[in-house]
């Protein structure tokens, strides 16, 4: 007959208290993974879309022009083939970045003049940011997470 002893008793708690520890240590290490793999796919779709969205309304002298071929690029980007109430919502608030890029991009006087009073580029997308996570609960950027459904393979 075996009984325990109280030191094995404690190597034992010992052992599960390492356990524990590890456990909680990987828990939160895969938490902060996620969320650091997360902020940094939003910063580079920050990035392109601003890129892409500098690049469109730098083709045209026109404000009006410049927004709307923002929003139609941002809409194609988004593969929104139909309007709603709150795509149409969203692309709206969306031409308010555009505009801001449009005067920060224009060499003309008085969109240099206009844009010394108005905000920038940065806080209008800070912004529209801001108004997207209240009003959706999310941020903008989970918009371009496209899932891609695996298609067969077919060898002709």
């Amino acid at each position: 007959m075996t009984t325990s002893h109280p030191f094995l008793n404690r190597l034992e708690q010992a052992a599960k208290a390492c356990e524990g520890e590890e456990s909680e240590f990987r828990r939160t290490m895969n938490a902060r993974l996620a969320a650091l793999a997360q902020a940094r796919a939003f910063a580079h779709r920050r990035m392109n879309v601003m890129r892409s969205l500098f690049d469109t309304v730098g083709q045209t002298e026109q404000l009006e022009i410049a927004v709307a071929a923002a929003v139609a690029a941002l809409r194609h980007r988004l593969g929104w083939r139909e309007d709603s109430e709150a795509r149409t919502e969203v692309l709206d608030r969306y031409a308010v970045v555009a505009a801001a890029a449009f005067r920060a991009t224009s060499e003309s006087t008085a969109a240099v003049d206009e844009a010394k009073s108005s905000p920038d580029v940065e806080q209008e997308l800070a912004a529209f940011e801001e108004w997207y996570l209240a009003a959706r609960a999310k941020p903008f950027w989970v918009l371009f997470e496209h899932y891609m459904p695996e298609t067969q393979l077919v060898d002709f």
